[in-house]
């Protein structure tokens, strides 16, 4: 072979490898200029259609494409994102993904607050919270951010009293003061509330899981007093806070377009809204 003409294949090859290489470090999802792809999961609930619904179409004009994941549980997403499998995920409060990130060494946050249904206490055996017996059965979530939420609702309603200062990924029924009414708790996970709610006397049920359930929250007895850390948010990896897909993602929650989905729409009567509702 032509000494000239293989030097000019072999530095033809290395340019080919350049290119290849650069194409690879900048095409992971979302977070390529070029690529404009957002993967996100949901779990059982209404965050799937609030975002499909009245998030997407403005992101869509934007230039994005959106590829949907549904899962049961809320480890598995939370891996995903850190592994970079998803770009972000909408299912969970800011406690529960303080105990995930601290369980599984993961290092997640919230982008954005979303529109979410309180938990709730309810009840297809009494129509009062002054039914409550000596011995009545409660279901109540086996996760502790979650728990403490029910024990919290329960307390707030003079049926039992609870420890201060309960850090909520530790909360257990060990926190309970008192109980006067020697209520039975039965913990189960929490999808399981409102298959549960047929045999026992009353279920505090996350709201997500009444939704999926079709059972009201306007029905149940009693509602929790959200605070901010029991807002579902949407999750990133912490790396890709700054990235372009995720301020796009931010802005089209906070867009006017998706504040009138939600305010228009009677399926959402009952949910604690964002701060940004009121902008």
């Amino acid at each position: 072979m032509n000494k000239k003409w293989s030097w000019s294949v072999f530095f033809l090859a290395i340019v080919s490898l350049v290119i290849v290489g650069c194409s690879s470090d900048n095409s992971s999802g979302a977070s390529s200029d070029s690529n404009k792809k957002i993967r996100i999961s949901f779990n059982p609930g209404p965050y799937s259609d609030q975002f499909k619904k009245g998030v997407a179409p403005s992101l869509e004009e934007k230039g994005y494409t959106i590829e949907y994941k549904e899962f049961t549980d809320g480890i598995q997403p939370n891996v995903a994102v850190a592994n970079g499998e998803l770009d972000a995920n909408a299912h969970q409060h800011t406690f529960y993904l303080d105990s995930i990130n601290e369980r599984e060494k993961l290092d997640l946050t919230g982008a954005v607050q979303i529109p979410t249904p309180p938990m709730g206490l309810y009840s297809k055996k009494h129509s009062s919270l002054e039914d409550v017996a000596d011995g009545a059965q409660i279901n109540v979530p086996n996760e502790p951010p979650n728990l403490l939420r029910a024990l919290t609702i329960l307390h707030e309603i003079g049926w039992i009293t609870i420890n201060d200062d309960i850090d909520p990924l530790q909360a257990s029924l060990n926190d309970i003061k008192s109980n006067p009414h020697n209520l039975d708790f039965v913990m189960t996970d929490p999808a399981q509330g409102p298959r549960a709610l047929e045999d026992v006397d009353f279920a505090a049920i996350q709201g997500n899981f009444a939704v999926a359930n079709n059972i009201k929250l306007t029905t149940a007895l009693a509602h929790e007093n959200m605070t901010d850390p029991n807002v579902v948010i949407v999750a990133v990896d912490k790396k890709n806070l700054d990235k372009p897909f995720v301020k796009d993602l931010v802005e089209a929650y906070h867009s006017e377009e998706f504040k009138e989905y939600i305010l228009s729409n009677p399926d959402y009567e009952g949910y604690h809204l964002p701060k940004y509702f009121n902008e």
